[in-house]
Formats: structure tokens, sequence, C-alpha cells
């Protein structure tokens, strides 16, 4: 779970996050949301507006894309 807050705070705060969590753009059905690998194996997918971050979706590659 501190992990998952670390990058929660950082994305909250604006702050970049490094190469190691792999932040991108998703396409296709997710479109409009990021992807970052909070650990090898461990994703989460979440939604940038002007006001807020929603946290959707976090697991494994599987979990998240099925």
């Amino acid at each position: 779970m501190k992990k998952f807050l670390e990058v929660a705070e950082k994305l909250a705060h604006e702050k970049p996050l490094g190469p190691k969590y792999r932040n991108r753009r998703l396409v296709g059905n997710f479109k409009g949301r990021w992807e970052c690998h909070i650990e090898p194996g461990w994703l989460l997918v979440y939604l940038k507006t002007d006001q807020e971050i929603i946290f959707e979706r976090t697991g494994t590659h599987s979990d998240v894309f099925k």
C-alpha cells in the first residue's frame, strides 16, 4: 500500500513519475486514461481531469485489462 500511496501523492501534486513507473497514455477502450507501473506486475489505470485524479483499476496486467 505504501508504494501505491507514493504514486498517488506524486500524481496529486503533479510531480513527474520516474521512468521506472512507465507512465503512459492509453488508447482504444481506455482512451483518455493513463497507466503506470507501481511495481513490475502491479499496474494502476487512472483518469486525470483539471480538478481530480480518479483511480479506476489496479492489479496485474490480466486483472486490469480483462
